[in-house]
């Protein structure tokens, strides 16, 4: 089964409040026919687009495929968080590659975020960008050990935007009995995912990039010569980008051994009367279980909240009703709320939740795998790629040579051993441990 179409029509976004508020590109036609280009990039979403613009503004013929629509997958439909550092904290990088290495992380993050707020500034891109992403804390002995590390961050790395809170003082901003306290982050931001993917969209379009919609890669030929196949047309290629994370399939099974797609839902309420009763700031939020609940206000004053996860093919029959359990767990004051938008979305983990940086040819490069952190990272990524074609690669082989198992199990157990593992960290979450 290809998760391109299992739960998705073919070329038409989903059913998110995203699609439905955000004005559309016009559609970009189906590849058709042979073409030769310096680069081909496969996939449509921050990494493709990104890696696309930086190589057509640097002089590069590219032509980026997306099997559906740009911004279609987990660019287009996420949480919009556009988090610091790396999905994984400084103390455990420091820990697993040494003090040099995490340093370079943590300013490889920073960078990340600085990149896209100078993209959407330089290209005008409307995507409702807004400072603060909150970590909320479920249980109050974890509160010092937070507080620890936001002095660690601004003692070793010299970042001093995040601000620490317990008890009521939290719950001012967050207004729900579940979180005993949390640090908020003035240095990361939200914003509108899809938004922003069509203004890097316009914005590769304009520097000379030829976009084809509609267009699935079902084979990619390595040589000297790359030729990347799909259904109507080919294009032969000095080099490749693969930009697909959780979409990728069995187009490269060097990357697929290290990036597993899981499947995350969101839901879109009715708008809130008072939205001040469920955020006194006009903040993201995020927890800390390890299934992660996350949620921010729209500009329309709904409550966005995602949460759930599963790991087959299929998203479940009732999105809605999956997501409406944590929502009222941790906002009771919405119990029985009209929810107006719910939507799934595939993304890519890879085990130890770093991103999977890939040489799996001489001339081709993939990332993925940004395990929910891919706002940022994934938009740094599609650059790196670009500067690695142009001979520049030493950020990209730093996270190249970070050591990063596969999935145990092949391809047709990796799924069902990723689910045990997961409901044991699911029950945890239930056990407060």
């Amino acid at each position: 089964m290809n998760l391109l179409f299992s739960n998705d029509k073919q070329g038409q976004y989903p059913d998110s409040w995203y699609a439905a508020t955000t004005p559309k590109l016009d559609a970009f036609p189906e590849l058709t026919g042979e073409h030769r280009a310096d680069v081909c990039v496969i996939g449509g979403g921050y990494t493709g687009l990104s890696a696309a613009l930086h190589l057509a503004q640097l002089g590069r013929k590219v032509i980026l495929l997306e099997a559906h629509r740009v911004g279609f997958g987990a660019s287009g439909r996420n949480g919009g968080q556009m988090s610091s550092g790396q999905r994984v904290d400084q103390d455990t990088l420091e820990d697993s590659f040494g003090l040099d290495a995490a340093h370079a992380l943590w300013d490889m993050g920073e960078a990340a975020k600085t990149l896209c707020r100078d993209l959407i500034k330089t290209h005008s891109i409307d995507c409702d960008l807004k400072n603060g992403v909150a970590e909320a804390e479920i249980q109050t002995r974890h509160l010092p050990a937070m507080q620890k590390y936001a002095e660690k961050l601004s003692r070793d790395y010299n970042y001093d935007q995040i601000e620490c809170f317990e008890g009521d003082a939290f719950r001012e901003m967050v207004k729900s009995p579940t979180y005993q306290g949390g640090m908020l982050d003035r240095g990361s931001a939200h914003l509108n995912p899809l938004a922003f993917t069509l203004g890097l969209a316009r914005a590769a379009q304009l520097a000379g990039v030829t976009i084809c919609e509609n267009t699935e890669v079902t084979k990619v030929d390595q040589g000297n010569t790359a030729v990347v196949h799909s259904k109507h047309g080919n294009v032969r290629a000095e080099n490749v980008v693969f930009g697909c994370n959780g979409y990728l399939g069995d187009i490269s099974p060097k990357v697929a051994k290290r990036v597993m797609p899981i499947n995350n839902f969101i839901v879109a309420t009715a708008p809130l009367p008072d939205p001040s009763v469920i955020l006194g700031q006009d903040i993201a939020v995020a927890d800390s279980k390890f299934v992660v609940n996350y949620f921010r206000l729209s500009p329309d004053n709904r409550l966005l909240f995602g949460g759930r996860e599963n790991y087959g093919y299929r998203f479940p029959r009732d999105i809605a009703a999956k997501v409406r359990v944590p929502m009222e767990q941790i906002f009771p004051q919405l119990a029985g709320i009209k929810i107006d938008y719910s939507w799934g979305g595939t993304l890519g983990i890879t085990t130890n939740r770093m991103p999977a940086f890939l040489r799996i040819s001489g001339n081709m490069l993939a990332a993925g795998g940004y395990s929910g952190q891919g706002v940022a990272l994934a938009v740094l990524a599609g650059k790196l790629m670009a500067d690695t074609i142009q001979g520049q690669d030493k950020s990209f082989n730093l996270m190249a040579n970070l050591p990063q198992m596969g999935f145990p199990g092949g391809p047709r157990m990796r799924s069902p051993l990723l689910k045990m593992a997961m409901l044991w960290y699911v029950a945890r979450d239930k056990l407060g441990l």
